[in-house]
């Protein structure tokens, strides 16, 4: 089974026995696996072992499941006499006819006009009898629709691909600039406390010391060093042959985590529009793994 899996998908299957069998599966994105199984009332019994097979193809998505007999109006049905409530009839008309001295007695044409004198009954089904055409027609189904989903899914892992590159690199541009980061922030802290203190005696060597552990403050090589891993991570989860959807968007909730501490930390025009372009690509591919399994 190829991963990543997209949750979007369609299929249809054939099978015929008795009667001809046609099952249509149709899936979309959700949080969680939601199943919705249409089927003849008198099938109902079917639901728990449909339900076990399409558990072998999802672990999450809304599932829309049209199970079809093709069954000809008509079919399957018995029709029986209602035969106490014929007789109620007829005595009834016949009670009528002699009450009003009428000369035609009851016929069976006067009768049958009346509801319920003839009752339809639809024959039950052995179900295990069916299950056989019904879980081919089925099996046909999810694999075509699995194919899709595979499909996309490989369209998918393509692009998230492209674009966690992209970030990778705009984190590596930060991680080069760290220095110049640090640089720029104990310059202009020199500038402000040049400034604040002027006229103030004091000693240049403890001014040094204060000065360097602010503008460590602003250092962000842990930041950088954690996105790294969470980039080796995501990339490693888009790899991995199992549903990773979950775990794919849990972590870019990480990755936000981290790009927001570095915003507050970068404050200077050259890194800063960075973190914008960082959280931009963040938001693409949140849009990108919701049809992700």
């Amino acid at each position: 089974m190829k991963r990543p899996l997209s949750m979007t998908g369609y299929g249809r299957g054939e099978a015929t026995g008795a009667k001809n069998w046609t099952v249509e599966v149709r899936s979309v994105n959700h949080k969680f696996l939601d199943l919705s199984i249409k089927i003849p009332r008198k099938y109902l019994g079917l639901e728990e072992r449909i339900k076990k097979e399409i558990g072998n193809y999802y672990s999450r998505g809304h599932v829309d499941i049209y199970v079809n007999p093709g069954v000809e109006a008509g079919d399957n049905i018995r029709l029986a006499p209602n035969l106490p409530l014929a007789r109620n009839y007829y005595q009834c008309l016949e009670a009528i006819r002699q009450d009003l001295s009428l000369p035609d007695t009851p016929t069976l044409a006067m009768i049958q006009n009346y509801k319920e004198i003839i009752v339809a009954h639809e024959e039950e089904e052995d179900l295990d009898a069916v299950w056989p055409q019904v879980s081919e027609a089925l099996s046909q189904a999810l694999t075509m629709a699995h194919g899709m989903r595979e499909q996309e899914g490989a369209a998918l892992k393509a692009e998230l691909s492209q674009r966690l590159q992209e970030f990778a690199k705009t984190v590596e541009t930060i991680a080069q600039d760290v220095p110049g980061i640090v640089q720029r922030r104990t310059e202009k802290l020199k500038e402000r406390l040049a400034v604040l203190l002027q006229g103030v005696d004091l000693d240049p060597l403890r001014l040094a010391q204060e000065v360097a552990m602010m503008a460590d403050k602003g250092d962000v090589t842990e930041e950088v060093v954690r996105l790294r891993s969470h980039i080796s991570q995501f990339s490693g989860f888009l790899a991995a042959d199992e549903p990773v959807g979950r775990r794919l968007d849990f972590l870019l909730q990480e990755f936000l985590r981290e790009i927001n501490t570095l915003a507050s930390k970068i404050s200077d025009a050259p890194t800063a529009h960075l973190t914008v372009e960082l959280k931009t690509e963040v938001e693409k591919l949140r849009e990108q793994i919701q049809n992700i399994e």
